[in-house]
């Protein structure tokens, strides 16, 4: 799984001050990435995510009720953009492609450089 993060550190402005066109280019690139990776046989899926303004925090309260806390969380210094899920046939492969969607275009056409986590997706062990 590859996992688009953000953080005020990052150096990537909010998209919401971008203009139009860079918007634009920067989604066109985000789909032709997918489009490779469908042409690979890689892909398995990949969502962009909502502003974290609109996330929710869930707990079990009294009796198993749901206790919900609104965002957004100043505390947060991070945040998930968005995710890829690709089935590749080694890390180095996951590796070049997270390099390849950090690349992805943003004010001025620039590269982000934004940072991609890379994680395998976890197998249970298996107990007798």
């Amino acid at each position: 799984m590859m996992l688009m993060q953000f953080s005020a550190q990052s150096g990537v402005p909010p998209i919401s001050t971008w203009t139009e066109a860079e918007v634009k280019a920067h989604i066109a690139y985000m789909g032709e990435f997918n489009d490779r990776l469908t042409a690979d046989g890689e892909f398995v899926d990949a969502q962009g995510l909502a502003d974290p303004a609109t996330a929710r925090i869930v707990r079990s309260g009294e009796g198993g009720a749901p206790v919900v806390t609104d965002g957004p969380f100043p505390e947060t210094k991070e945040w998930l953009a968005g995710y890829w899920i690709v089935d590749v046939a080694d890390d180095a492969r996951a590796v070049a492609l997270a390099a390849a969607a950090s690349a992805a275009p943003g004010p001025g056409g620039r590269p982000l450089n934004m940072p991609i986590e890379v994680r395998p997706i976890g197998v249970l062990p298996e107990f007798d």
